[in-house]
């Protein structure tokens, strides 16, 4: 994954828009084309313009300062390390002072996302705390990125393995290392931790993988349960652009303009790739550690959060490997800890520590004496909300090992009155298509969250099939997957589903819990999908993705299914209709009984993010905004989402970055292949005689039979066009 929109931690713009309003505009007041703003009965109606926006949203928790560690810290800002074939990768490092003397581990966030600018900020709000403490932390960017050689690479591809292997027995040859290494990173760089691990380097002790995943085809930014996920093509228009930047001149010297323009003619259009191969096949398990969990044989520890869209790799980890191993599951979306949102947030950095020393200093930290799976239960859902400071009530839990042997299962079945736990008679459900069933959680994996979050799924539940369980007379617990068994005809030989866990709570608010989407021609796995016969009865086994929620005392549970889910998922070539069998169509709950033990465990300390060096905004932009747009007469929504330019200066370099991006998406209600997107980023870098920016627009439209996808680049020097490509990709749709 990418930063900027998919990447928090490192990224330029950030903020979001509010929720779609929840008052209803009476129909005789309805234009020809409107704002949608409203729930009427969760139609989709329209009211006056309201274009909502939202500040960037800082951490939950207030940060606090804690001291640095004992050691003096010396900053390298470039080291250059040589690969066998010649090449030289450009990494920064911060080391105590005293290594030489005194040697020390080493530890490496390995990603492309340019050290010496775009990630300088964040860099430092880890690096330099950690080395503080005794560590060498080295964060080098892999060939092709930054100030490194060599030309723009996909994807985890095995040049990227290889040298990261090279790198680590590097660092643990210097006269400064103990010898030992470990690696941590988030999205990108927690993949990396994963992907070095089962690569065995000798001086790998242990890795920090967060917000990543095990799985590459069936939980990143591109397909989900067979279903192609929108953010596939914000990121790989971005992850395109990313590639054209440019190497700094300070860093390379004179050469900069000739290597960046060899960077430019090696682009390509990674994104097509992805598209190519739409199901599980050779191309998506490279990188995938769960082809064989026992290629891993040092300590792994896992992070995330349960906004973001990678935590169900967590508890899979936990069951797969067999090293030693820890989960950490918190509120927040695709964040470290320490700056998590929404939060609480908490002192990560002291966490990390406690890990990194046990493993690569050989200290009796008691990290190790702890359970397994330390969770966040939560006592609600995160929901889109315009305020910065946002927290999801709840506590932190755990299980001592997972899967855990306390977990009981407790079936609800779908019976025409609604959930229970007894079956009735058999009766048949159908639901005739809606194409843009979805807009009450448009993203997999929220960024913005004032925007992006869930809202109120009241106007989705409305146009689905639902069915809601009695009042509970007392809290229910969740922990894991929920699993539905559905008894379904469809009457198209192409269909997806979605099937949500809502809470009703007693103000009426229907918030969602979980969810999953699944192409049901991929009933019996990814690998070899095969099309439905219209009109036949099929069971299928439906998982939902992990989640630990406590259901409160008078809420109702609601399971609600459609056949889009859009913009998450990008539908089927055709409309569908379904037809549920309830009473014979059962929901699965992981229900978690109390555990007193949770009582005693070890608090962790508020949170507190160390002081980057400085930076001036020199134009703030204003806050991202995004609109949905309702043409009544056509049938037709466009989401707008924007990002607009925003300018900041390193002090440290001098160095400016200024970026914008736009996202337009279309659909009819009643006509699938009238989806449509465009995505366009602009992103560059200005000091006194280097002026440059990169360009880019993605754009894809449908047919029944094709993806017709689209992009162009373009790269100026000092104002002046130097490079400009252009890529045209028709792309067969197989059973999607």
């Amino acid at each position: 994954m990418g930063i900027d929109r998919l990447n928090p931690d490192v990224a330029t713009d950030a903020g979001g828009e509010a929720q779609i309003a929840a008052e209803a505009a009476p129909q005789a007041l309805l234009t020809r084309r409107n704002i949608l703003q409203t729930i009427n009965a969760g139609l989709l109606v329209g009211a006056a313009a309201n274009i909502a926006s939202a500040t960037p949203a800082p951490a939950a928790a207030t940060p606090v300062m804690s001291p640095m560690g004992p050691r003096k810290v010396k900053e390298v800002e470039n080291v250059w390390i040589a690969m066998s074939d010649g090449t030289k990768i450009a990494a920064r490092m911060w080391l105590p002072e005293d290594a030489d003397q005194r040697p020390v581990p080493a530890i490496m966030e390995y990603i492309p996302y340019r050290n010496h600018d775009s990630t300088r900020i964040s860099d430092e709000t880890r690096h330099p705390y950690l080395a503080s403490f005794g560590y060498a932390c080295v964060r080098p960017d892999i060939r092709g990125a930054g100030n490194s050689d060599g030309v723009p690479m996909d994807e985890y591809v095995q040049q990227e393995q290889d040298d990261g292997v090279e790198i680590i027995a590097w660092l643990a040859h210097q006269p400064w290392c103990t010898g030992k290494v470990g690696v941590f990173g988030i999205s990108w760089g927690g993949f990396s931790a994963l992907q070095l691990a089962a690569r065995r380097p000798p001086a790998l002790a242990a890795i920090i993988t967060h917000c990543s995943t095990d799985d590459r085809y069936t939980d990143d930014a591109h397909y989900l349960g067979g279903c192609i996920v929108s953010d596939m093509f914000g990121w790989g228009s971005e992850h395109t652009t990313y590639g054209l930047r440019p190497p700094d001149p300070a860093i390379v010297g004179p050469a900069w303009r000739e290597q960046w323009r060899t960077r430019l003619e090696g682009i390509d259009f990674f994104v097509g790739d992805w598209l190519s191969h739409q199901h599980r096949d050779a191309f998506w398990k490279h990188a995938s550690v769960n082809e064989n969990y026992e290629q891993i044989q040092c300590p792994v520890y896992a992070v995330g959060g349960w906004v973001d869209a990678y935590h169900c790799a967590i508890p899979r980890l936990l069951s797969g490997l067999r090293v030693p191993r820890k989960g950490l599951i918190g509120p927040w979306g695709h964040r470290y800890p320490h700056q998590g949102h929404p939060g609480p947030a908490f002192d990560w950095l002291t966490e990390a520590l406690r890990w990194w020393d046990h493993w690569l200093k050989s200290a009796d930290t008691g990290i190790m004496q702890e359970p397994m799976y330390r969770v966040w239960m939560e006592d609600g859902t995160a929901m889109a909300s315009a305020d910065p400071g946002m927290s999801i009530p709840g506590r932190w839990v755990a299980e001592e090992v997972w899967p855990s042997p306390r977990i009981r299962t407790t079936r609800y079945y779908l019976n025409a009155a609604g959930l229970s736990s007894k079956p009735e008679s058999e009766r048949p459900h159908t639901l005739l298509p809606l194409q843009t069933v979805g807009v009450s959680a448009p993203h997999w994996c929220p960024f913005n969250m004032a925007t992006e979050l869930p809202t109120d799924q009241r106007i989705d539940d409305a146009r689905s099939l639902t069915f809601d369980s009695g009042e509970l007379d007392q809290p229910l617990e969740i922990l894991g997957a929920p699993v539905a068994w559905l008894e379904l005809a469809v009457d198209k030989p192409v269909a997806f589903l979605a099937v949500r866990l809502n809470e009703l709570t007693p103000d009426g608010v229907s918030r969602r819990v979980t969810y999953g989407v699944l192409n049901l021609c991929h009933r019996d796995g990814h690998e070899t999908p095969k099309p439905l016969n219209p009109g036949q009865r099929y069971r299928v086994r439906f998982q939902l993705r992990d989640i630990a929620h406590r259901f409160a005392r008078g809420s109702r549970l609601r399971i609600a299914l459609s056949t889009t889910y859009w913009p998450l998922i990008w539908p089927a070539p055709a409309p569908v209709a379904l037809t549920l069998y309830g009473g014979a169509s059962s929901l699965e709950l992981p229900v978690r009984p109390a555990r007193p033990a949770d009582a005693q465990l070890a608090p962790f300390r508020p949170a507190f993010v160390p002081t980057p060096s400085s930076t001036t905004v020199l134009d703030p932009g204003g806050p991202q905004t995004k609109s949905y747009e309702w043409d009544v007469e056509r049938r037709a929504l466009t989401i707008r989402s924007e990002g607009p330019y925003t300018r900041r200066r390193l002090d440290a370099t001098g160095t400016e970055l200024f970026s914008s991006w736009r996202e337009i998406l279309q659909i009819r209600d009643d006509d699938p292949t009238t989806g449509q997107l465009e995505y366009a980023r602009m992103i560059g870098f200005f000091r006194p005689g280097w002026d440059t920016r990169v360009e880019s627009v993605l754009k894809l439209r449908l047919t029944s039979e094709q993806f017709l996808l689209s992009g162009e680049v373009k790269a100026f020097d000092a104002g002046q066009l130097l490079f400009s490509r252009r890529w045209d990709r028709p792309i067969a749709r197989d059973l999607l």
